[in-house]
């Protein structure tokens, strides 16, 4: 008898019996099942919305202004002066461009500058700029809240912050007066129309820049063609090994290939504590959730000692035994997993327009982040939930696996 059950249990029929031992309480069952389903929808879904505010935020961060990499000379970040320039983007270095990792690229004249109103003065960051590659680099014309954006390289306006405008104490039309330093480290100062006014995610960025058209920039202050900074864009942020390689192979001598991480250390710190807590997040809802799976686990087998202890008298061996209870937990995670991650995906591509929080903007905009939040589904964030939730899940039956495989036949079959 024992060799016909050792034959009666290849891998297709423990499937089987595992499934019906599952079946055998349906109300258990249907309860942990939905559990594991919202648990898994929830670990999927919050970390796609986490996801959505955070890559808004650093896209937003990076590719206005620094953008994913920026040459500019050596010496350029420890002296953000005129004296420390680049020459205009020169054959080798267009030719690298050009390539097909680079989505958009400008060239600016970035110096420190004084901006003058009627009523009061500050201290600003004056950027030269060419709309065109503004725009290419990630410039969004919809934040221009009053006025036009700039025209041209030659455009003789000025596009300031609102906030800055507050500050001020002006409004559109007026004229300022700005002052900067040239090579000779004299003053060069000239007034300027204020032709447009935009809006930024943080207001310390509509306080800080100013934007005038690069040549009348350049003319201001005596450069020539002369730029502070070149800054690309790519496909994506978070791979920017290819496109860092192919601009450092072509970067202008004296100069120096930053990526975005380098210079923008807050925002990629935010990148990786986001990574941190996606996991941390799976972990701790699993935690919650395995108090469920041990109970289920432990309640099912309490409920068949004597069955176990039968089919040990009958040449099953504890090993086997162990292995049909671990294999009922994986079924029931399974099950779990197909129910959480169609319910997750779902949630999220029903919002693909994204979800209006106007009614908190200010709190959102406090976050760097704008009033739509648009969920972000990885692959990678899915397959983490999912390789967690097996794992941990496995790891948690053990308990009630071993539990089962120690009892003795003549103490289960007793078992009252």
């Amino acid at each position: 008898m024992s060799s016909r059950l050792h034959a009666a249990l290849p891998v297709p029929a423990m499937m089987r019996l595992a499934w019906r031992n599952l079946w055998r309480n349906h109300r258990r069952t249907l309860i942990m099942l939905l559990a594991i389903a919202i648990g898994v929808w929830a670990m999927i879904f919050m970390t796609a919305l986490m996801r959505g505010m955070v890559d808004e935020m650093i896209s937003d961060g990076i590719e206005s202004l620094p953008g994913y990499v920026q040459i500019h000379h050596a010496d350029f970040r420890d002296d953000p002066s005129i004296q420390n320039s680049l020459q205009a983007p020169g054959h080798e270095l267009l030719s690298a461009l050009g390539n097909t990792v680079v989505a958009g690229w400008t060239s600016r004249v970035r110096v420190p500058a004084m901006i003058s109103s009627e009523k009061d003065s500050r201290g600003v960051t004056l950027l030269g700029v060419d709309p065109a590659g503004e725009i290419a680099v990630g410039f969004d014309l919809t934040n221009m809240v009053a006025g036009r954006f700039l025209d041209g390289p030659t455009d003789k306006g000025l596009v300031i912050g609102r906030k800055l405008l507050e500050r001020l104490e002006t409004r559109l039309g007026k004229r300022v007066v700005v002052m900067s330093q040239d090579p000779n480290n004299n003053v060069a100062d000239r007034g300027f129309r204020i032709v447009g006014v935009y809006k930024a995610t943080l207001e310390g960025q509509e306080e800080r820049f100013v934007y005038g058209g690069r040549s009348n920039i350049q003319s201001l202050l005596k450069m020539g063609s002369q730029v502070s900074e070149i800054a690309i864009t790519g496909h994506d942020y978070r791979a920017v090994d290819e496109l860092l390689a192919s601009i450092r192979q072509a970067r202008p001598p004296g100069s120096e290939v930053l990526p975005w991480m380098e210079l923008e250390g807050y925002l990629y710190s935010m990148m990786v504590m986001m990574d941190g807590f996606v996991l941390v997040w799976i972990i701790v809802i699993f935690v919650a959730l395995s108090f469920g799976l041990i109970n289920t686990l432990m309640m099912a087998i309490f409920e068949r000692i004597r069955e176990i202890g039968l089919m040990q008298a009958l040449g099953m061996r504890p090993t086997s035994i162990l292995y049909l209870v671990l294999l009922e937990s994986l079924l029931l995670l399974a099950l779990g997993l197909l129910i959480g991650n169609i319910l997750a995906v779902g949630s999220i591509l029903s919002l693909r327009g994204g979800i209006d929080l106007s009614a908190v903007a200010k709190g959102m905009e406090m976050f760097g982040a704008g009033s739509t939040l648009y969920p972000a589904l990885k692959l990678g964030d899915l397959a983490t939930a999912n390789v967690v939730v097996i794992v941990l899940g496995l790891l948690t039956s053990l308990l009630p696996a071993w539990r089962a495989s120690r009892y003795s036949p003549v103490e289960a079959i007793t078992k009252i």
